[in-house]
């Protein structure tokens, strides 16, 4: 008897430009990611909001770049401040979710970037966590915080990378 596991897609990455934010915003939408996200800055459908804060992520001090499978974006991955630490964090079309794509697209992006890096997630999403932990994190700590995308108070896991 022989087991068939599904191969993960072929993906590539690039920085990010202004001209990804229309098929961004469109990923980002999706009620079931937003909820495991939990801790976004703004509402998932305020569109000025995303614009202003991917200006943001656009800027220098930024680095993010977008993931495509058959040259289609399907999500990104950044490194930003967070508590003045350097952290990552990553958003991926769910219909991309449990293939791996994540998992290699984070070790792609971590490949050129300096240690330590920080990521925090909500405590239930188990997902993004293992994402997390078969780069290298290591749980370092826990907190709780506001999740707007829940609209309640959640326990986060603090990830490091060293």
């Amino acid at each position: 008897m022989t087991t068939s596991k599904t191969a993960m897609p072929k993906f590539s990455m690039r920085p990010a430009t202004l001209a990804d934010l229309d098929r961004l915003f469109e990923i980002q939408l999706d009620q079931e990611g937003n909820y495991m996200v939990a801790f976004a800055n703004r509402d998932a459908d305020d569109r000025h909001a995303f614009n202003e804060s991917w200006a943001r992520n656009l800027s220098p001090e930024r680095r993010n770049e977008v993931i495509l499978v058959d040259g289609r974006i399907i999500g990104s991955v950044g490194r930003f401040m967070m508590f003045e630490v350097p952290s990552v964090g990553y958003y991926i079309d769910r219909a991309y979710w449990g293939k791996g794509v994540a998992t290699e697209a984070l070790k792609q992006f971590l490949s050129t970037e300096a240690r330590p890096l920080y990521a925090r997630v909500a405590h239930d999403n188990h997902g993004s966590i293992r994402v997390l932990q078969k780069n290298g994190f290591k749980e370092c700590g826990r907190d709780r915080a506001f999740a707007r995308n829940r609209n309640q108070e959640l326990e986060e896991i603090i990830l490091k990378l060293e």
